[in-house]
């Protein structure tokens, strides 16, 4: 009786002791499949390559990082149940999504947890006001890159009139052509049309039609679009033989741009995007060459460091916190300061806790990237 006893209450004590979490679980929300693919799928890469060297040096806190990486599918109730499902894992963070509508599936089911997330790649500025104060942006918003790169349509291509082209499906397109057009007119800039279309549509050629009539043509067409749209309206638009430049933000940086017209098509083509091509930073350096010891490729677009970006980012925080609960970790990347990233320094000074950061233009000239100017925004 008296073993029986004391049996029972070794296994009470065990039952009422839960047992440490053997690892540090971090969500990551992509789309590794649909139209968002060629910019998750470079971010997730670049997610994993950070996870890796991370748990290569000791992890955190002596822990090493499980990175949890459901595919959205580029569907927002395929995304809802990935943040459903990395929550109910217990994570103590998580990152993920390059764009705005895909954020809004996930992010707020952080917020109801109190679970910091941190998006490599969304770039509204409102999100952290939507979503609540455990949401935090690794890029800068669109407020910045479409002030960018129409600051460059005007000064540097001497455009004075444009067609604005918008994809109506999305919040981060309409952002974008919003800002494009307060920016260009405050310039005295003029968009002399409007057009638009829907994502998953592979046939431009009424809104082409429509450029096409336009008298007189205007310098140039901004097309603010998602990367399954980019490649393919850049084709059909020069297939018809317009040959006005195409200007976008970086739903363009992706290969389908060049890849879908193929070179000979894919030409007078420019975009804002975030700063890391030709840039001699060393963290710029590194990154490049550690990612193509890993994957035995080049980054595909700005988006493999982002990636990056973000999962250092909740590193870091977790390190100064020297916590893996979500309140701390939330807390520490709150008080950010000149993180220094792939992709520019992140700091949050700024009211909205959009990161003001450095954006880049690149030109698509016959097939080929490069870096034309860096745009540096205000800071307040």
């Amino acid at each position: 009786m008296k073993r029986l006893l004391v049996a029972s209450l070794a296994i009470a004590a065990m039952m009422g002791t839960a047992p440490a979490q053997e690892t540090i679980k971090i969500g990551a929300l992509y789309n590794v499949t649909g139209g968002m693919s060629s910019l998750d799928g470079p971010s997730l890469s670049g997610a994993q390559l950070a996870v890796k060297q991370i748990n290569e040096t000791g992890g955190l806190l002596g822990k090493q990082v499980e990175l949890i990486a459901p595919d959205g599918k580029t569907d927002q109730q395929e995304t809802a149940k990935a943040a459903q499902r990395v929550l109910s894992e217990g994570v103590v963070a998580g990152i993920g999504q390059s764009d705005t509508t895909f954020v809004m599936a996930g992010a707020p089911l952080f917020q109801e947890k109190g679970v910091p997330f941190v998006t490599s790649g969304a770039t509204h500025p409102k999100l952290p006001e939507w979503v609540g104060d455990y949401m935090f942006m690794t890029p800068f918003g669109d407020d910045d890159q479409s002030y960018a790169i129409a600051d460059y349509a005007y000064d540097t291509l001497g455009a004075r009139t444009v067609a604005v082209w918008t994809d109506n499906s999305m919040d981060f397109t309409k952002a974008l052509s919003t800002f494009f057009t307060e920016r260009f007119e405050e310039k005295g800039g003029k968009v002399v049309g409007t057009d638009s279309f829907m994502m998953g549509d592979t046939d431009f050629s009424a809104q082409i039609a429509r450029l096409a009539s336009m008298d007189p043509k205007p310098d140039a067409v901004f097309v603010s679009a998602i990367p399954s749209e980019a490649g393919i309206s850049v084709k059909q638009i020069r297939e018809q033989g317009i040959t006005m430049p195409i200007i976008s933000g970086d739903g363009f940086d992706t290969e389908l741009v060049s890849t879908v017209p193929g070179p000979e098509l894919a030409t007078d083509v420019y975009f804002s995007t975030h700063t890391y091509r030709a840039d001699d930073r060393p963290e710029v350096t590194k990154f490049v060459e550690d990612y193509k010891a890993e994957y035995n490729r080049e980054p595909e677009n700005a988006f493999a460091p982002l990636g990056y970006d973000a999962m250092m980012l909740v590193a870091d925080a977790i390190k100064r916190a020297n916590s893996a609960e979500p309140a701390d970790i939330q807390k520490a990347l709150k008080e950010t300061r000149g993180f220094k990233g792939v992709t520019g320094e992140v700091s949050y000074t700024r009211a909205s806790m959009v990161p003001p950061k450095p954006v880049s233009i690149i030109s698509v000239k016959n097939g080929k990237y490069a870096v034309e100017d860096v745009w540096t925004p205000e800071t307040n």
